[in-house]
């Protein structure tokens, strides 16, 4: 067995530390108003690279800037960078307007009380057609922002529901990164391993539902549901919302968005041509946050793999685990780690893959359901987390619409996560040994 190195885990402990730590002090030791939000995370992530480069003396800062350029450099990162700036081009572009109309007519055709679940459930369905949570969160978020406005639901119900649909869909999707990194490693068919996770991920989502419809009966909706809205503003958000359901390309479905809006704003004379560019210009500039968080997460994490901690990390889960189902929850703990570690599910995934499918060979755990623990505990762990780019997407999309919304108001009303980690722990532990001994036949 490979040996790591434990020490080269210091740089998140170090992030976690200053993060968490300022984030309390100033949340409830100082009282500041949005304490978290106050954070600026991309400093505490620059402290986190600094401290990773200090370490590996034997490794020269060039070598150290290859390795870093390396992991800036690879193509999960890249199309994520990239669906940051097209969204926040599309916000820039459509802007506040197009969204309002978008709740109103939403409210006018279903009971308000429903506006929430029907949040939840189009955002399922959306990240399962384009199978991107990250797209799927900018796409929907600026409704969901002006649903809160319009109806009276607190913004983070609003904003968390759609967190929760879209990690649904990043789940399910066969066309999503997480569900071709899992069945690429573990060397399985896309279609046996969403039998695995459809079982698993169907409770949870009826269970959110359930808990948003309660919720949403007994909320004092006390803000106008029903006002004047323009139905040629519907269209962008209806090409991106159809598209999103028939599958096109997240790109593809973001640049009809915005060249559909650039022509319906200027065609109504809502905005002027030079203030188009200027939008577009400040809807882009308000993802830097998200983007320089992406890039630096992804140069940590490349001095981090050099370092062996990763290696480490690994090797301390493998050896705590014994039994079939200790060794499935040690699968969940090992993605969940990474996640922590990378910010990122699918480059969770491809690090936790090797040694996922040794223990798959140690325990007796079928290549299918190992494919099916590693995408669904990564999107628990990715759909909670503070500073992952789905959390972070919605805030950037909320203020960029003027709301202030922070992580750590959302997280409490993460209901589907939880809840998907419930189920897979329930199927892990209360499955019947007749099921896991059928899927161990099969794999």
């Amino acid at each position: 067995m490979e040996k790591g190195n434990v020490k080269a885990l210091l740089p998140i402990g170090v992030f976690l530390v200053l993060y968490l730590g300022f984030g309390i002090l100033f949340e409830y030791v100082l009282k500041i108003p949005m304490g978290f939000y106050n954070i600026p995370i991309v400093v505490v992530f620059l402290v986190a690279l600094c401290v990773a480069c200090f370490q590996n003396r034997g490794m020269s800062f060039d070598d150290k800037l290859v390795s870093m350029g390396k992991g800036i450099g690879d193509k999960t990162i890249v199309t994520m960078i990239l669906i940051f700036m097209a969204a926040g081009v599309f916000v820039g572009t459509v802007g506040r307007n197009s969204a309002e109309s978008v709740a109103y007519l939403l409210l006018t055709i279903i009971p308000p009380e429903f506006a929430v679940a029907v949040l939840f459930v189009v955002s399922c369905f959306v990240s399962i057609s384009m199978g991107t949570s990250v797209g799927t969160i900018t796409l929907i978020t600026p409704i969901a922002v002006a649903v809160s406005t319009a109806s009276g639901f607190d913004l983070p119900l609003c904003v968390a529901s759609v967190m929760g649909g879209a990690m649904f869909g990043d789940n399910l999707s066969f066309i999503s990164d997480t569900t071709i990194a899992a069945c690429q490693g573990q060397g399985c068919e896309m279609k046996d391993k969403f039998r695995e996770n459809f079982k698993i991920a169907l409770p949870a989502a009826l269970v959110t539902l359930v808990i948003i419809l309660i919720m949403s009966f007994n909320a004092d909706i006390s803000g106008s549901v029903s006002n004047d809205y323009e139905l040629i503003e519907l269209i962008p958000y209806l090409i991106v919302l159809i598209g999103g359901i028939v599958g096109v390309n997240v790109f593809v479905v973001l640049l009809l968005g915005i060249v559909s809006g650039a022509l319906i704003v200027m065609g109504t004379g809502a905005v002027a041509p030079t203030d188009l560019l200027a939008n577009m210009g400040s809807g882009a500039a308000g993802m830097f946050e998200t983007t320089m968080v992406a890039v630096l997460v992804s140069a940590i994490c490349a001095l981090i793999r050099d370092y062996g901690g990763f290696v480490a990390l690994l090797n301390g889960i493998k050896s705590v685990f014994k039994g079939r189902k200790g060794g499935q929850l040690g699968m969940g703990l090992l993605v969940v780690a990474m996640d922590i570690a990378t910010a990122n599910n699918t480059v969770a995934i491809v690090m936790a893959n090797p040694i996922a499918a040794e223990m798959a060979k140690d325990y007796g755990i079928s290549k299918r359901k190992t494919a099916s623990i590693l995408d669904t505990f990564s999107c628990v762990a990715q759909g909670i987390i503070p500073y992952g780019a789905q959390m972070l997407v919605a805030i950037s999309a909320a203020t960029e619409l003027g709301y202030a919304v922070s992580a750590f108001d959302i997280i409490p009303c993460l209901f589907y996560p939880f809840m998907l980690l419930i189920s897979s722990l329930v199927f892990i532990f209360l499955v019947p040994a007749k099921e896991a001994k059928a899927a161990d036949q099969q794999a």
